[in-house]
């Protein structure tokens, strides 16, 4: 049985933290090794995850807070898994997702998974339907991708392909654009396996916050001006499906 690395960022996130680690526990799938990388948390995140006495949770202290990308980063320096996987710690898994997905990646020899998730928000559930197949270009018209639904085969990618870039926004995103820009696609599983929770308060102020991190992430990338006009509005499109 192959070990996965499941790459877990903490800043202050006592109120889901618990929910979030128990789901990594409680999967079927064992053999694993849980990476938490506590990012300067000022409130009691850290005594939640201390108080964790499973042995496959290995937590990583940063001296300062760095921000998502570092964290991330250092997980994936410290990982031995032959597969690296994230969670973001206000989400959570299903029990099954560990064991679907590396069933789904071995038997296919693919590189880069993906799977169906949830919207959880306080009024509701929706459930995200993703494209069986991504590629490059097909990325630049649809962020469907969702940070805590990926796997990596690192029998096939080596860290330095997957190193998240040290921008302020969207550097999951732009990860999975530099992996597909390699040539490689990426496959989904379409079944739910992910909770993505939804903070109501800010969802205004997110939407516009994703515009423009989508924007500035096609200047990054250099893509011509109307082609980028192109892109972002089939962004826009299916963002918006996604949400219906």
């Amino acid at each position: 049985m192959e070990k996965i690395s499941v790459i877990v960022p903490v800043y202050n996130s006592h109120k889901h933290i618990k929910e979030c680690l128990d789901s990594i526990i409680n999967q079927t799938y064992k053999n694993i090794e849980i990476l938490v990388i506590n990012d300067k948390s000022t409130d009691n995140s850290l005594e939640i995850i201390n108080s964790f006495k499973d042995k496959r949770i290995k937590i990583i202290n940063l001296k300062k807070n760095s921000g998502v990308a570092v964290a991330r980063n250092k997980g994936i320096e410290e990982a031995t898994g032959n597969y690296i996987c994230f969670i973001d710690s206000d989400d959570y898994w299903y029990p099954e997702k560990l064991k679907k997905q590396i069933k789904f990646i071995k038997n296919n020899n693919y590189a880069f998974i993906y799977s169906d998730y949830e919207f959880l928000s306080s009024k509701r559930k929706h459930r995200a339907i993703v494209p069986k197949s991504i590629t490059y270009k097909q990325a630049l018209k649809n962020t469907t991708i969702f940070t805590s639904t990926v796997m990596f085969n690192m029998h096939i990618l080596n860290k330095e392909d997957i190193y998240m870039p040290l921008i302020k926004r969207g550097q999951d995103t732009a990860c999975w654009w530099q992996v597909l820009k390699k040539g490689i696609t990426a496959y989904g599983i379409n079944e739910v396996l992910s909770v993505y929770r939804i903070h109501q308060k800010s969802l205004s102020h997110d939407k516009l916050t994703a515009l423009k991190r989508t924007w500035h992430l096609y200047k990054r990338e250099n893509i011509p001006f109307f082609k980028r006009c192109y892109y972002f509005i089939c962004y826009v499109k299916n963002a918006i499906k996604r949400r219906i």
